[in-house]
């Protein structure tokens, strides 16, 4: 049988694709819409298909026993994690991994987290065996974030427990290669500490040689930073919620979700910036 790994030309997914590509236990398949145009994992099989056309998705799930269930963020995102579990259904697979997001609920306080809820309560109810992944706000999302001297972000003045990636796709790894005891749980997945962007900016100056000092934006400053980037205003306005979130303290909070299930602690904000440091500054 097959693991299926949905959105696999996102940044989560394709360190999905390559840790279960290093398990080398089970044939792995990326969904993507054009494989031609995509850099691909070796050892990976990639099939077309489009979220955004149910259709094509069927071919996809041909043989198909487990799903990393990813949509991308955007107000389509319930109707796309709706036709793939839909697709799921009809291909008879037995186990779910989806990758939802921090604080997930009906009274969430980013539209994010409020559309992820939809997405989480479909597949609960859906019949197949399932895992929800939620984790924080990603480490590397701060990658590009250095211009000169000065560090910009999403936390505001709030401590938030960021986690890698890396650490993300770890931890789905190991439930999609072993789902049974990990069947109908919901993991926060955490870094190993909760920080500060003014501490962030202190690394990345340690490791670029030079100071950086964190510059904080209020939410509508977020907002209109981006719209003026040319990013869609839902987006936009998406980006705008986390930062009011973090910024009162939303994120600011850790546990040994990962660690139990990879049986290691997360990376630290101190390894990300180690292993990341040519690509922190915008400048490079």
């Amino acid at each position: 049988m097959t693991i299926l790994v949905t959105a696999a030309n996102g940044m989560v997914s394709r360190e999905v694709l390559r840790a279960l590509a290093a398990a080398d236990q089970e044939p792995v398949r990326a969904l993507v819409r054009e494989p031609a145009a995509v850099t691909k994992v070796a050892g990976v099989e990639y099939v077309a298909g489009d979220l955004d056309r149910p259709a094509t998705l069927g071919p996809a799930f041909e043989g198909v026993d487990k799903l990393w269930l990813l949509t991308p963020m955007g107000a389509q995102a319930p109707a796309q994690s709706s036709d793939l579990l839909w697709a799921a259904r009809q291909a008879e697979v037995r186990h779910v991994v989806r990758l939802s997001a921090i604080g997930a609920a009906h009274d969430a306080p980013t539209r994010n987290g409020r559309l992820h809820a939809l997405s989480d309560g479909e597949l609960q109810e859906s019949g197949i065996p399932w895992t929800i992944l939620r984790p924080t706000n990603f480490m590397q999302n701060m990658l590009g974030s250095v211009a000169g001297e000065q560090m910009f972000g999403i936390y505001g003045e709030g401590r938030v427990g960021a986690i890698d990636v890396r650490d993300i796709a770890a931890v789905g790894a190991e439930i999609l290669l072993a789902p049974e005891r990990h069947a109908g749980k919901i993991y926060t997945l955490t870094g190993p500490a909760s920080v500060s962007l003014h501490e962030a900016a202190e690394e990345a100056g340690r490791a670029l040689g030079r100071p950086v000092k964190y510059v904080p934006a209020d939410p509508e400053g977020v907002r209109d930073f981006l719209l003026q980037l040319g990013l869609p205003e839902w987006y936009a306005a998406m980006i705008a919620d986390y930062r009011a979130a973090y910024g009162a303290g939303w994120g600011d909070f850790t546990n040994s979700h990962v660690a139990d299930i990879i049986g290691r602690s997360p990376r630290s904000l101190a390894e990300f910036i180690h292993d990341h440091r040519d690509q922190l500054s915008n400048d490079n």
